[in-house]
């Protein structure tokens, strides 16, 4: 059983009710249009810099205040304690009583010897495993591995799900322009045949080689994808004459075009993988949080051992800044506090995270796990009830293809969402369309939105407009939506690494206010285990008459219909 403390109940402490007090103070006057207009220092006072990374909280409903109570909410709960044992190896991880420690897979060679926990090198297991995921990058890259019929490899198929799926595709899509060695990486997780159907359609077999992405090699759902595609390469390979269907040669197949990330190795062989080319990583490392160990596998042969580098060496430097930075500088446990602040005091259910770059698409998806796995929990992690709202349901697109979706929600709905918008000053495709620059238009709807959310619309520059009366409420926009902006120089590994580890450190500030254990994820597991017992009744009728009457009336639909 771990030994860290209980939690503070954060709600019983003087710097809560101050909080209340100032919260209600606020919403009977507070405008972001007054607050700029009597505060000329008002952007720089709240704008930050860590190095890629430019951030401007001007536009969220905060003053000085503000930011004092937050701060002393923070130390009244212990965050930098917290913050501290974690990156120490202590076991913060309650429920599994484990270290929490995917800082260390981001930390430099120069480390060894440093960081020690539970008798483990940390350090030196982490670049020992990188090492040999480099080689057999530069392997496969090179032309190097070859197929069962002597072709190099040109395309790779990931296989896993969860925190080993949504990490690699939303890094492969981010830093795609980056992708230097012919090889296309696609992604399966999704246990419906339509998901592996679609990912092989047009892949040559004898250039393929499959990723299996499971660090017990018994998750279901990956298992069962990674048969399917084992299947799928051998029946294919001797389609193509490429093997001739031996015992013999079916091996050999699935030794070259099959690897894995696992540290189960004896069901690794069992597959048929050779041990030596599986790759693993440890029980401190949640799922979550492995995009960037053996995880990212893919990502490496796709982009190099160079620029995964780079994209560890940005992790480390958002680790390092959000540990030795004062609170009330550190933009990380800022943009943390804020979100209890919208969540507790403000009665703001959700958060939008809004990437105006195409290639971040997959980025909300990303830190819907990231932050509503971490953090959709009702239980403290002393086992005790929670004492106010938690979590929030974390959502987004990349713009601007948003602003003609759900954007009229954000600005003239009854419930104000708060939301982050994240941009670069400059794109890998540069282009300009009658002599307009196109990035620039498109920035300007990235700045026109912040600036619309957070001041406005009066009726009486409605009305200016020449707009009938009538139809003046409907043209008003109230403004005083809050707002952060992330401004980037480029979308570089760099810059994505520090992107990451900036939101797995706001969900750890989150976390520690409402005294959860972020590293669990109890709440999926019960679903699992109903999938094993209700799948037998849709051909067992002593297993469908166990089942409840609703689930008996849908598996009844289901056998009258199938085809």
């Amino acid at each position: 059983m771990s030994c860290t403390p209980a939690p503070i109940d954060a709600t019983q402490t003087p710097e809560w009710a101050a909080l209340a007090t100032h919260q209600k103070e606020m919403a009977d006057g507070f405008t972001l249009k007054e607050e700029f207009a009597k505060d000329a220092q008002r952007v720089e006072k709240f704008s930050f810099d860590m190095d890629d990374l430019h951030f401007d909280l001007s536009k969220n409903l905060i003053d000085q205040k503000t930011v004092d109570l937050l701060c002393g909410l923070a130390r009244a709960v212990k965050l930098e304690e917290r913050r501290d044992a974690m990156y120490a190896g202590e076991h913060i991880n309650t429920t599994e009583d484990r270290a929490v420690l995917h800082t260390a897979l981001r930390r430099p060679a120069s480390d060894k010897g440093k960081f020690v926990v539970d008798g483990q090198d940390t350090v030196a297991d982490v670049h020992e495993v990188l090492d040999r995921m480099y080689a057999f990058a530069n392997k496969v890259r090179s032309g190097e591995w070859k197929g069962v019929s002597g072709k190099h490899i040109e395309h790779v198929v990931s296989i896993g799900i969860g925190g080993s799926d949504l990490g690699p595709v939303m890094v492969y899509e981010a830093l795609r322009p980056l992708a230097d060695a012919g090889i296309d990486c696609r992604y399966v997780s999704n246990i419906d045949p339509n998901d592996m159907a679609e990912k092989v359609k047009g892949l040559d077999p004898e250039t393929t080689l499959c990723i299996i992405v499971s660090k017990t090699f018994t998750t279901l759902e990956t298992l069962t994808n990674a048969r399917e595609a084992r299947t799928w390469m051998l029946q294919s390979l001797r389609a193509a004459g490429a093997i001739d269907g031996s015992a013999e040669q079916d091996a050999d197949a699935i030794r070259k075009h099959f690897v894995a990330v696992s540290t189960a190795l004896d069901l690794v062989a069992d597959f048929g993988i050779d041990p030596e080319n599986a790759f693993g990583f440890w029980n401190w490392v949640g799922g979550r949080y492995s995009v960037d160990s053996a995880v990212g596998l893919s990502l490496i042969i796709a982009f190099g051992p160079e620029r995964f580098q780079e994209f560890l060496a940005g992790f480390h430097d958002m680790d390092h800044y959000f540990k030795n930075t004062p609170l009330e500088k550190n933009v990380v446990a800022l943009m943390g506090l804020m979100n209890v602040w919208y969540v507790n005091f403000w009665g703001m259910g959700s958060h939008a995270v809004l990437p105006y770059n195409q290639y971040l698409h997959r980025f909300p998806a990303y830190l819907q796990q990231l932050t509503m796995e971490s953090n959709g929990k009702s239980v403290r992690w002393d086992g005790t009830p929670v004492t106010s709202a938690t979590g929030e349901v974390f959502w987004g697109e990349a713009g601007t293809n948003g602003q003609h979706a759900f954007y009229q929600l954000i600005h003239q709905g009854t419930r104000a969402i708060p939301a982050d918008f994240i941009a670069f000053v400059n794109t890998p495709n540069p282009t300009k369309d009658d002599g307009q620059d196109v990035h620039e238009l498109f920035l300007g709807n990235f700045l026109a939105q912040t600036k619309a959310l957070a001041f406005g619309k009066t009726a009486d520059e409605v009305r200016a407009e020449g707009t009938a009366e009538w139809m003046v409420p409907a043209r008003v926009f109230d403004g005083n939506r809050p707002t952060t902006s992330i401004f980037g120089c480029e979308l570089t590994p760099h810059a994505l690494g520090e992107l990451i580890a900036l939101y797995e450190h706001i969900t750890f500030v989150e976390g520690t206010v409402w005294g959860l254990d972020s590293y669990d994820q109890w709440g999926v597991e019960l679903g699992k285990q109903l999938a094993k017992q209700i799948t037998p009744a849709f051909h067992d009728d002593e297993a469908l008459a166990q089942q409840d009457a609703s689930t008996q009336a849908l598996i009844a639909y289901y056998r009258a219909h199938r085809r």
